[in-house]
């Protein structure tokens, strides 16, 4: 039995024995003397149980904390008694590797157990599914909607998210009002992701949802530590509070896709229509292949990842200019400059922006900076072990690295690792590759986000539209934004003025 297991069935066995909390110290001290890596550094308490990884995580700034350990111990450090973060190049080909024999062979970190649904008969969608062979054969039936060449027949749909933001920041200007940037960045991502939801109209969480997304957020993060007591913490919550978190959010997709279907002819659907058409026009070709069961969790996995992820990572983008004047000026310059030339146009199409150096390397530094996930991506070693930045892990060892460690490597980056830089990813093409393959802001492999397209599509497309329109500056200028770490990296106070933008 794997080390892991046998404390996971220790851990159920004593507590409900009321078996003294001496004798479980004792296993645990037993358990780390005999380790074959106990001499891998990290926190004291994190040799001897998994509560010092769950205390770090409550505290909302895990990315923090596990980027000062490796700072402090270097590049493997125990974050518990069988857990251990990664920091080093050359790991992610062995861990995350395409093909590679280490995911193919064993499942994903059980920490993913409390990020899908308590209900073992319930759909597993593409992030919580830890058989690899499923998959990989799900990821496969709707690939195609994910493609960027397919995805940009979307434009059209992000460019009346876009104006309808356009308006309304139009309208905070004429207000002279504060906002909430990371609330409408939120609004503009929900509303682009799956169908035009109303968020923008609204200005509001519609249905508590984006509520319950974050309450699930933090369930995952700190239930995943313990991920045995998933099940029966669900049930409990669900007793004491009805319908929250996942559940909710499985509520308000089902009734978002009824509502869809009540108003259409599935075998009449326009294929070039939004997202939502184009899976169900999928659906409709091949009904066994791509089931209405497969059309639902794509939704769910858009709605309850895909708006909070864009829109920090837009949240990013802007606060970052904000801070970095200079930086915001040479973008501009960019934009007016082709938009002399007539070489974009207003709204910018996703080619012309692909074409925009700057603005590229904008938005890479800024996923860089701020990468939405701020917790490990844990695998599990597979049979025989495996080798990781020189150092032996045994089979059933959880190994990951956190993006917010990789993108702070001053090895990889520089010793401005810290600094907002653009211009580090304006070099040669090997340098570039260098730290591209440590670019860790939708994870890497098999198990890369599946929604990177869109993110790339919303973002690349609406942040020179509001650059080009409005002036932003912080509510407090000098001050740093606040986060919490609920495994997507939060903000709490990003508070902003707008401006229409003088023309000169």
């Amino acid at each position: 039995m794997a080390l892991l297991d046998f404390e996971n069935s220790l851990f159920l066995i004593l507590i409900p024995l009321g078996a003294s909390p001496v004798l479980y110290l004792l296993y645990s001290a037993f358990r780390a003397i005999l380790s074959q890596l106990r001499g891998i550094p990290g926190p004291f308490l994190a040799r001897f149980t998994r509560f010092w990884k769950l205390r770090e995580i409550y505290k909302g700034s895990f990315e923090k904390t596990n980027t000062r350990l490796h700072q402090k111990y270097g590049p493997i450090v125990r974050i518990a008694p069988n857990e251990y973060s990664i920091d080093d190049p050359e790991a992610v080909k062995i861990i995350y590797g395409l093909g590679s024999q280490f995911i193919k062979a064993w499942k994903q970190s059980p920490w993913y157990i409390a990020s899908g649904s308590a209900d073992p008969h319930a759909p597993k969608d593409l992030f919580t599914d830890r058989n690899p062979t499923r998959h990989a054969a799900n990821r496969r039936k709707v690939a195609s909607v994910y493609s960027m060449t397919t995805l940009a027949q979307l434009e059209p749909f992000v460019d009346e998210c876009s104006s309808i933001l356009r308006t309304r920041f139009t309208e905070f200007a004429d207000q002279k009002r504060t906002i909430n940037m990371a609330h409408w960045m939120q609004c503009y991502a929900f509303d682009v992701v799956a169908k035009r939801f109303g968020f923008l109209d609204a200005g509001e969480d519609i249905d508590g949802i984006m509520w319950d997304i974050h309450k699930y957020l933090i369930h995952a993060s700190h239930v995943g530590v313990y991920s045995e007591l998933h099940r029966p913490i669900s049930k409990l919550l669900s007793l004491l509070r009805g319908p929250k978190g996942i559940s909710a959010t499985m509520q308000f997709t089902q009734s978002q896709l009824q509502e869809r279907l009540s108003k259409m002819d599935v075998e009449k659907i326009d294929s070039k229509g939004d997202f939502l058409s184009k899976l169900l026009r999928l659906h409709a070709e091949n009904p066994e292949k791509i089931t209405m069961s497969d059309v639902f969790t794509t939704c769910m996995t858009n709605i309850g990842a895909g708006s909070d992820t864009t829109g920090i990572s837009l949240s990013a983008v802007i606060y970052h200019l904000c801070k970095n004047p200079e930086v915001m000026r040479k973008l501009r310059e960019e934009i007016d400059e082709l938009a002399g030339k007539g070489e974009i146009s207003d709204p910018v199409t996703f080619a012309q922006a692909q074409k925009m150096p700057y603005l590229q390397v904008v938005l890479k530094e800024a996923l860089r900076m701020h990468p939405a996930t701020g917790l490990p991506l844990g695998r599990v070693v597979p049979e025989g072990g495996a080798v990781i930045a020189g150092r032996m892990f045994p089979a059933g060892t959880v190994v990951g690295v956190n993006s917010w460690v990789a993108h702070a490597n001053t090895d990889v980056f520089g010793l401005d690792a810290s600094v907002f830089r653009p211009e580090r990813w304006l070099v040669d093409k090997d340098r570039y590759n260098a730290m591209d393959r440590y670019f860790f802001a939708f994870g890497m492999g098999s198990r890369t986000c599946i929604g990177k397209n869109i993110s790339l599509l919303e973002m690349t497309k609406l942040i020179p539209q509001l650059v080009r329109n409005f002036d932003f500056d912080l509510a407090e200028p000098g001050a740093d934004w606040e986060t919490v770490n609920v495994w997507f990296v939060k903000q709490t106070n990003f508070n902003c003025k707008i401006k229409l933008r003088a023309r000169v």
